[in-house]
């Protein structure tokens, strides 16, 4: 679930930023999917660690 959770929160501070920037609706997507996939990557590590932490 902390995965899914980062894929939302990257996307939607991705598309964010980019709209922040001046950019147009291709420049959200990519900036959505870029921090997506970063947001998605950490909250992996953090499910991993708390896999093994907690057993």
């Amino acid at each position: 679930m902390i995965v899914l959770l980062g894929l939302a929160l990257g996307a939607t501070f991705g598309a964010y930023t980019a709209y922040k920037r001046g950019g147009n609706k291709r420049d959200m997507a990519q900036y959505a999917a870029g921090f997506a996939i970063a947001f998605m990557l950490v909250g992996l590590f953090v499910t991993i660690f708390l896999e093994r932490a907690l057993t």
